[in-house]
């Protein structure tokens, strides 16, 4: 079976010189559910960006269901971030704006700026954010400000959105860390759901190696950008986890203490909802 996603010798080093990721080369198999696991600053989120280029690679190769990612025009890689959704850590709503509005920004890759702009959506576009509210539970809150929900309720809004793109591919970047353990499994079963009922492809990032053992079917471990340790979730025992997170990481098992997330201007969580649209201003390189 070919891989949906090939990462060939994949390098981003920002203008500080840090160097994020570290020559990493990975093939995902369609219908895997993906945890990608490591300490803070070791290439995770960099990584997942990579793959669709809200962060510019500075060497290799991403190839997606057989077009080159990395070598995309405007236009290409307009097309190509239709069939990848993604959900962020910090939600990236437009705070102000409606439940059902955010949602709809889901549909800006396939549809005229205007009409989104405008308040002007398709019928079938209204009915199908509906219908993916209602997956994630949160149909009613539809004409809800999105600043009034919950962390938990708001990142549900993030997958709903995701989900209007109709992707072949679901990147979670982080998306429960900001939240409670009990709505984070909540929002990881969505996850799982749009993984086994849907068979998307999912590729998320955890910071806790208990959600990872509970919902990844292959868990692979970043270490100074560079992979540690790639395999099933049950092959990571004492040693490994040592190697990974180092001899003082009990916190990652047990969870360490959380922050809310800080609010973002009704500018960068615009900019965040267009990225699936380079033509509209996709997020900078960070």
């Amino acid at each position: 079976m070919a891989a949906v996603l090939a990462i060939q010798d994949l390098v981003k080093v920002y203008p500080s010189g840090t160097r994020a990721v570290n020559g990493v080369s990975l093939e995902i198999q369609r219908g895997e559910f993906v945890v990608l696991i490591g300490l803070s600053g070791s290439g995770k989120s960099s990584l997942l960006r990579c793959i669709n280029r809200l962060v510019e690679p500075t060497s290799g190769r991403v190839v997606f269901d057989g077009a080159d990612v990395t070598r995309a025009s405007r236009a290409e890689l307009r097309r190509i971030r239709r069939r990848i959704g993604m959900v962020f850590q910090q939600f990236n709503l437009v705070r102000r704006g409606s439940v059902l509005s955010n949602t709809l920004a889901g549909r800006l890759g396939y549809r005229p700026a205007w009409r989104t702009i405008l308040g002007r959506p398709l019928r079938e576009d209204v009915a199908a954010a509906f219908e993916n509210l209602g997956r994630v539970g949160i149909a009613d809150k539809a004409f809800a400000r999105a600043d009034a929900l919950s962390g938990g309720q708001q990142q549900r809004v993030g997958i709903a959105r995701a989900l209007m793109q109709h992707p072949d591919l679901m990147l979670a970047d982080e998306p429960v860390a900001s939240l409670d353990p009990a709505t984070s499994h909540s929002v990881m079963k969505y996850l799982e759901e749009i993984n086994k009922k849907d068979g998307i492809t999912v590729i998320c990032s955890l910071h806790f190696l208990s959600l990872a053992r509970r919902y990844g079917t292959r868990v692979i471990a970043l270490k100074a950008g560079a992979v540690a340790f790639d395999g099933r979730p049950d092959a990571i025992d004492e040693r490994r986890f040592k190697e990974i997170y180092g001899e003082d990481a009990v916190e990652v098992e047990i969870g360490p203490e959380r922050s809310q997330p800080q609010p973002m201007s009704a500018t960068e969580a615009a900019l965040a909802a267009l990225a699936s649209d380079p033509d509209l201003g996709g997020i900078a390189d960070r």
